[in-house]
């Protein structure tokens, strides 16, 4: 299932924290009910293509209207064709290798 990473950076505000933008965005994404992760510096979304790219601009949108005048959106498609994996499965892939 493909998997996107996207980060939101408002610019020109007077505040260095954006923690706002990205309960925003996480919104969005529960509202769609799609399995995602949150990390220090972005948000993991698992879904079908359409989806990603639909909660993207959502994600986008909320954030450029909601105060900033410039928004910086920072996204990547983690998208493999030749067999099944999901998001838990790369973790525990990399997990078990530790082990």
């Amino acid at each position: 299932m493909p998997l996107l990473d996207i980060s939101i950076i408002p610019v020109g505000t007077d505040s260095t924290s954006f923690s706002s933008e990205v309960i925003n965005a996480v919104r969005k994404v529960k509202g769609k009910d799609l399995h995602y992760d949150v990390t220090p510096t972005s948000t993991i979304i698992e879904g079908d293509l359409e989806q990603l790219w639909q909660v993207a601009q959502d994600i986008h949108q909320e954030a450029i209207s909601s105060g900033p005048n410039r928004i910086i959106t920072n996204i990547r498609i983690d998208h493999r064709k030749d067999k099944k994996t999901d998001m838990n499965h790369q973790i525990d892939t990399v997990e078990n290798a530790l082990d």
